[in-house]
């Protein structure tokens, strides 16, 4: 059994069965999601439309595939065939394309909303009171082809353990009220992705059901 056969294996033996994993699998070449695939993993996260329609032709078809990176508007209509989650919609100029690409396949794309709890500037997202306005907005009543399922967030990259505790549990707390209000009708409603390769036991202890790794299980990143 090869590292990645072993690394899923692990991560799977580890992680509570509530808790789903996302092999982040961006920048490694297909014999390695293969591996992964070969081991039963089923859900892959890329960030590039290119890369992940590349990789949604050569590999089986029963793949999950979750767009986890920012994601440009012209670029929806490229993954839009392929995608099963876009994980990081962080505008309603991006859900607007996500529904007019749907719509035009004929599908319904499930999507994450990505809320900004790190303090970094450089990552992506809704604050807690724009997400909250966004979901008060009558045009989400006219949108059909997207389904709303949940939130996601990444921490602060830090060494500070308890300050990355401390935005996962906000995170949550803000999943858990938006659960009971906003989506108490919605059974779809039901998934919090937080946690990567350096911090996903933090975000487990947290409430997390959705853990998206890619170096524990790839290795460093092909570039």
């Amino acid at each position: 059994m090869t590292n990645i056969s072993q690394n899923i294996k692990n991560l799977k033996d580890e992680l509570p069965v509530d808790v789903t994993l996302v092999a982040v699998s961006k920048f490694h070449p297909v014999e390695a999601l293969q591996e992964a695939y070969n081991e039963g993993q089923r859900i892959f996260g890329e960030s590039r439309a290119q890369e992940l329609v590349g990789k949604a032709k050569s590999l089986p078809k029963d793949i999950e595939w979750h767009f986890i990176g920012p994601l440009q508007t012209n670029k929806v209509k490229d993954i839009a065939p392929y995608i099963s989650m876009i994980q990081s919609i962080d505008s309603e100029k991006l859900l607007k394309e996500v529904e007019k690409q749907a719509m035009r396949h004929e599908r319904i794309i499930r999507v994450l909303l990505e809320i900004h709890i790190a303090r970094e500037e450089a990552k992506h997202g809704f604050s807690a009171d724009e997400c909250k306005a966004i979901l008060k907005n009558k045009n989400l009543d006219s949108m059909k082809h997207i389904q709303i399922c949940g939130l996601m967030g990444m921490a602060t990259n830090t060494d500070d353990m308890k300050q990355v505790e401390e935005e996962f549990h906000g995170l949550h707390n803000l999943f858990e009220e938006l659960k009971d209000i906003e989506f108490k009708d919605h059974s779809s409603f039901t998934i919090l992705s937080m946690g990567m390769s350096h911090d996903y036991r933090e975000a487990v202890k947290e409430g997390t059901t959705m853990v998206r790794v890619g170096t524990n299980i790839f290795g460093e990143r092909e570039y």
